[in-house]
């Protein structure tokens, strides 16, 4: 600044008084001038908040509790020092020095994009250890020694497991959006995973909200931690516009075209477009496809090469509108999206800030537009409750009576599902076929107990097997009752064992051969009886009582001989 001499008056600088305080820049942290080159080349000159109150904190090795809403540079705060404390130092194999837990494959592939372009001038290694990626190009890079490990808890878990890494050399954990951890279930493996790294390391924590079990976690994990909360996490961007469109109907059908009609109201150069459930993102970008927009759904359950195509076709700009579960609600860093579509509001309050939130990032502005229909009355009440401000109404122009023209939707079964709430009902209350009482299997099974023994007299006798024949054909009823019914013979007791051989070797031969032939006949009469109970509806296959002939050319059982035709 230049001095002004006025007469015989001393030298005094000349400050204008609209001079603004003087701003924090990323030189002023220390970082090293590789860091600062990478920086400078992304277009970044000046810190955010977030950034500014961290990144001294952590690179003096302390604990850091980082609270701010999306799209606040909270990964650049923590990915910038880091790259300056590893600096320093050099990996060894299996040992990772520095661990970088995400929820999502998402987020992680974002961190490691974000430390492959800010340490692009330092010979540091990094590994990504996400879902759908191959074990051995993974094993590979843990064996030769990496200096930062970015992995969600699922496959850490996996390889340390196996015996692929060690996690006693960590020198930082950093856990990512931890309150999406705890929403994911992911709390109880990222407490077994510290249970198994060195008590002396350093713990930063960053997450949009903080909950009850995140301070928990804080107050277990980490030692005197510099807590950093930029805004209130219910907080919107001043940037972002939103709308609410009232539905008059529930109907599915009437909510995809009201989306449509929004989406062909606005000037949308690029979208996304959030749903509650995995089905609805399906079926919601096929009803886009199908009325000639370009749309595409990402979400869990499809494979990591497809999420990950999708996602990079939306961000270069070849794909217009992303249909998406809470998946890409956090974290994920598009700056240039222009549009947020809520399919509905979301089950939890906190996540429409998120949503909206990939939208109007960078000082740029962006619109949102969320569908209520009658049934989400009190779930966008909460939300204004939450937000603390007004939405304004949005409705296109002849929407509504095109809704009221619309027939309601059909009401199909899932394909390949369990046929729906028709197929339940003629299934009867719990479920069964209506043929009868649920399965017919026949009578008590108060002589299945000698069912296998008559069986088996009849095979070592030779005796004629029946087939299945109908019982109308051979018994009626009544005789069967009549001969269930019937007294059974009653045995009278047993003689003694020498009495019994010394009444059969006086009895003449004759009369020896004829009793067992009576007894024969009347065991097979019996069997054949047994055998014409009444046809069962359903027959497992051990449950067949009827042997099947043997092979061609062989006699008998061979050595493979039923247990209930050995002598005993």
């Amino acid at each position: 600044m230049r001095a002004a001499n006025t007469g015989g008056q001393a030298n005094q600088p000349d400050i204008p008084e609209t001079l603004p305080l003087t701003e924090t820049t990323f030189a002023d942290f220390g970082l090293a001038e590789n860091i600062l080159k990478a920086v400078l080349e992304s277009g970044y000159t000046i810190p955010t908040p977030i950034q500014r109150e961290a990144i001294p904190h952590i690179l003096m090795g302390g604990d850091v509790t980082g609270i701010a809403q999306t799209g606040t540079g909270k990964t650049a705060a923590f990915v910038l020092p880091m790259i300056q404390r590893l600096s320093t130092g050099r990996a060894r194999a299996r040992m990772p020095r520095c661990l970088i837990l995400c929820p999502t494959r998402e987020l992680a592939a974002q961190v490691a994009e974000n430390f492959e372009k800010y340490g692009k001038y330092l010979k540091l290694t990094m590994a990504l250890l996400i879902g759908g990626v191959s074990f051995k190009d993974q094993e590979a890079l843990l064996q030769r020694g990496v200096d930062v490990l970015i992995a969600t808890p699922g496959r850490l878990m996996d390889q340390f497991d196996r015996g692929k890494m060690l996690l006693m050399g960590v020198e930082t954990l950093i856990i990512d959006e931890a309150d999406r951890m705890l929403d994911m279930g992911f709390i109880p493996d990222i407490e077994k995973i510290c249970s198994k790294l060195p008590a002396s390391r350093q713990t930063l924590l960053f997450s949009a909200t903080f909950p009850t079990d995140i301070q928990r976690l804080a107050k277990t994990f980490q030692k005197d931690p510099k807590k950093i909360e930029v805004t209130r996490p219910t907080d919107a961007a001043q940037t972002i516009t939103q709308h609410v469109v009232h539905l008059p109907t529930n109907d599915g059908k009437a909510r995809r075209t009201a989306l449509r009609r929004v989406i062909e109201a606005c000037d949308v150069k690029n979208g996304i477009v959030f749903c509650n459930r995995k089905v609805e993102v399906d079926v919601v970008a096929a009803s886009l496809t199908k009325h000639g927009h370009d749309a595409a759904p990402i979400h869990g359950d499809l494979p990591q090469s497809v999420r990950s195509d999708t996602l990079q076709r939306f961000r270069n700009g070849s794909l217009k509108l992303l249909v998406a579960s809470d998946v890409a609600a956090r974290g994920l860093d598009i700056p240039d999206v222009g549009h947020v579509f809520n399919f509905g509001p979301p089950p939890k309050d906190e996540d429409y800030i998120h949503r909206i939130g990939r939208t109007g990032r960078a000082g740029r502005s962006g619109e949102s537009f969320t569908l209520v229909a009658p049934g989400d009355e009190k779930s966008w009440g909460f939300v204004l409750k939450m937000i603390k401000q007004d939405v304004k109404d949005f409705m296109p122009d002849g929407l509504l009576d095109e809704l009221a023209n619309l027939p309601p939707e059909e009401k199909r079964d899932r394909p390949g599902g369990r046929g729906g709430r028709d197929r339940d009902r003629e299934r009867g209350p719990r479920g069964r076929s209506e043929r009868g009482e649920g399965r017919d299997r026949g009578p008590r099974r108060r002589e299945s107990g000698e069912d296998k023994p008559a069986v088996a007299e009849a095979v070592v006798t030779n005796a004629p097997v029946v087939a299945d024949v109908p019982v109308e054909a051979t018994v009626s009823h009544d005789e069967a009752v009549k001969r269930d019914d019937a007294p059974r013979r009653e045995r009278g007791p047993r003689p003694p064992r020498g009495e019994k051989r010394r009444e059969r070797s006086e009895q003449p031969r004759a009369e020896r051969t004829e009793t067992p032939r009576m007894e024969r006949t009347e065991r097979t009469d019996r069997t054949s009886d047994k055998r014409e109970r009444p046809s069962r509806d359903f027959k497992r296959k051990d449950d067949d009582l009827i042997l099947e002939p043997a092979p061609d050319k062989v006699k008998g059982f061979g050595s493979d001989i039923p247990s209930f035709l050995k002598k005993r």
